[in-house]
């Protein structure tokens, strides 16, 4: 009786591990925090422009406003008729890396430079963008600035942003060029605008 006794307990203590629910996962979908490849926390009430994909809006189209280099060292608007997207700021910078479409006009941007990622939150947008960023910008103290104010003075046409901080395959950077200091937040300069 007493073998049967102890039979029994051990199937219970058996029955009851086996039974017993597994361990909470934290990857559960209220407690997901993802982290991308720039080191940056994407939470739930983050932009839409931290989507992967810029997403049309029923065959809408808004205007743009991309901003390239002149000639005589100052920015020059470009309007752009783009689909209407959520996630328009994504969709803007990657028009930016594409170049002008206006004669006279030169881009800002490398040969090969592309976006990564971008990510809005309380008026700082966070760009990411490929390592050609760096290796392939020609240098100078003014090539330098109008490749940063392009892109700063293109996103501040937005409400939603009012700086921009910079990073490069995911990391900070010092500098693009040598001459200007991208560890901090990078404002709007409206006198590098032409007229």
């Amino acid at each position: 009786m007493r073998k049967c006794s102890i039979g029994i307990i051990l199937l219970l203590a058996i029955c009851l591990v086996g039974c017993s629910s597994p361990p909470e996962d934290s990857s559960s979908s209220e407690q997901i925090t993802e982290v991308n490849g720039s080191g940056l926390t994407k939470t739930p009430e983050m932009p839409s422009d931290s989507s992967t994909v810029a997403e049309p809006v029923n065959g809408e189209t808004t205007t743009i406003v991309l901003y390239f280099a002149g000639g005589d060292g100052n920015l020059v608007p470009e309007q752009r008729e783009v689909p209407k997207v959520t996630g328009i700021a994504r969709k803007t910078m990657e028009e930016l890396c594409k170049g002008p479409q206006t004669d006279g006009l030169q881009s800002t941007l490398p040969a090969g430079t592309e976006l990564l990622d971008i990510n809005i939150r309380d008026g700082l947008c966070t760009v990411d963008f490929s390592q050609e960023l760096v290796d392939n910008h020609p240098g100078g103290s003014s090539g330098e600035l109008l490749t940063i104010y392009s892109i700063v003075n293109t996103l501040t046409q937005f409400s939603s942003i009012h700086q921009v901080a910079f990073l490069i395959e995911g990391q900070q950077v010092e500098t693009l060029a040598g001459h200007m200091d991208l560890t901090i937040p990078i404002q709007r300069n409206p006198d590098i605008l032409k007229g």
